[in-house]
């Protein structure tokens, strides 16, 4: 039995002992119900929701076009034996996901979340140099500070130093810096940081051996660089470096996919393809875990046939089950018939201006499409973006922050009205961290 004698606090006095998913003090809320961009706590206080849970509900608590669809297939079938075959949904998500992705892209695995996206492409990405006579290109790269997933592999090829904790990684991944990290840390100017970048990516490979190197991974933007944009063309030098070296390039798109940079996917808002591509968090609006693993034609045709990629099917068991491929084929409609693309850019073109100004002088914005973030100097190590997310959750205002970063990431249905609330606590939650 939980103890429910905690008298100050919702949680029971051992909760956080009995459920590791977060860990629980008296300020954690404890969310019973949700309606459009806001979410309801046990004692009925609203919180208006500017991070779409954590990137993932971009259509809001209440999209009916997705509880239909759930619906009706749950009184049809839920689950069918992934070993036996499949479900009209799932075939029918693929379609719709190659229709949406960058041209290029040939084939889809469907998972159960982003990690698990990230280990397919990693586990492709051998699988391919494997089948090309070169099994020794199993060596992946990444950013420093990059988060991939809390998976093994994924934390492995993660550049998080939060990650330390767990010991040795998978061994043979490699990093590299990023053009943000050259510039604040090194002091190199920004007309020169994604060059000098670019080729300490291409040295880094060069080191190791290019013969042992079998992917770069990268995420396009990041929340942990409070959502700094790339800078023009370092993507595009990326993709010469992989090219040079006959390394596949792989985008982790779990944040930024599915509409969030104000296309389907940061490759077309870059206008990088890469090899691989990985897409979770929105794609199925949150209702259902789902990711998925885009995969371009020159490798997808290398796997047909081959007996390798009997190795490279299996997923993990609810992959692609009838009910989450309902979600996720619900909300691949939902966004291309509602027109949320041109949505999404309408809402951006009125927050960035506004974020821009709150902000001011106290610190740096970036904004891609429905990415924002702002990063502050914070010589006393006060953790200010912390400071501002706290200050903002205080007046029912959910956003994200940590150390000297704070993100946004509104839902695509959010209305002007409640733009305006957003805009206006931030300012307030501003001017009381900063003064």
């Amino acid at each position: 039995m939980v103890d429910q004698s905690h008298a100050n606090s919702p949680w029971p006095a051992d909760l956080s002992a009995l459920c590791l998913e977060m860990p629980l003090s008296d300020e954690s809320i404890l969310f019973e119900s949700g309606k459009g961009v806001r979410l309801f706590d046990a004692a009925g206080r609203s919180y208006l929701d500017a991070m779409s849970g954590v990137f993932v509900s971009c259509f809001g608590y209440d999209c009916q076009p997705i509880i239909d669809a759930m619906t009706a297939q749950l009184r049809k079938l839920q689950f069918n034996p992934p070993l036996h075959g499949t479900n009209r949904n799932a075939y029918a998500l693929a379609d719709a996901l190659v229709d949406l992705a960058p041209d290029g892209v040939k084939s889809v695995k469907l998972v159960s979340g982003g990690s698990e996206a990230i280990e397919a492409a990693i586990r492709l990405a051998r699988l391919y140099h494997f089948i090309k006579g070169a099994p020794s290109k199993q060596r992946v790269i990444s950013h420093h500070v990059s988060y991939h997933g809390p998976t093994f592999g994924a934390m492995s090829v993660s550049g998080h130093p939060g990650m330390n904790v767990f010991g040795a990684g998978i061994p043979g991944m490699l990093h590299s810096w990023t053009p943000g990290a050259l510039e604040a840390d090194m002091g190199i100017p920004a007309s020169e940081s994604a060059e000098m970048a670019a080729t300490l990516m291409d040295q880094t490979i060069q080191a190791a051996g290019p013969d042992s190197v079998a992917a770069l991974i990268v995420e396009p933007l990041s929340y942990l660089h409070a959502m700094a944009p790339p800078p023009p063309g370092y993507l595009a030098r990326l993709r010469e470096v992989c090219d040079k070296h006959n390394v596949l390039l792989i985008f982790d798109e779990i944040v930024t996919g599915f509409g969030r940079t104000g296309n389907a996917f940061a490759a077309q808002t870059y206008d990088v393809t890469p090899d691989l591509l990985c897409v979770g968090k929105g794609l199925s609006g949150g209702y259902s875990p789902m990711a998925a693993l885009l995969i371009t034609e020159h490798i997808s045709e290398l796997l047909q046939g081959h007996k390798g990629s009997r190795a490279f099917a299996p997923s993990h068991t609810y992959a692609a089950n009838p009910l989450t491929s309902a979600a996720g084929l619900a909300a691949v409609t939902h966004f291309r018939e509602g027109g949320f693309q041109r949505k999404i850019n309408d809402l951006a073109a009125v927050l960035h201006p506004r974020v821009r100004e709150l902000v001011g002088d106290r610190g740096t914005v970036h904004t891609t499409g429905l990415l924002i973030g702002a990063k502050f100097p914070d010589p006393d190590n006060r953790g200010v973006g912390a400071l501002v997310a706290q200050a903002c959750l205080r007046r029912g205002v959910i956003i994200r922050g940590d150390d000297d970063y704070l993100a946004m990431a509104p839902a695509y249905v959010t209305t002007e009205a409640d733009a305006d609330e957003l805009c206006l606590v931030l300012g307030d939650a501003l001017d009381e961290v900063f003064g």
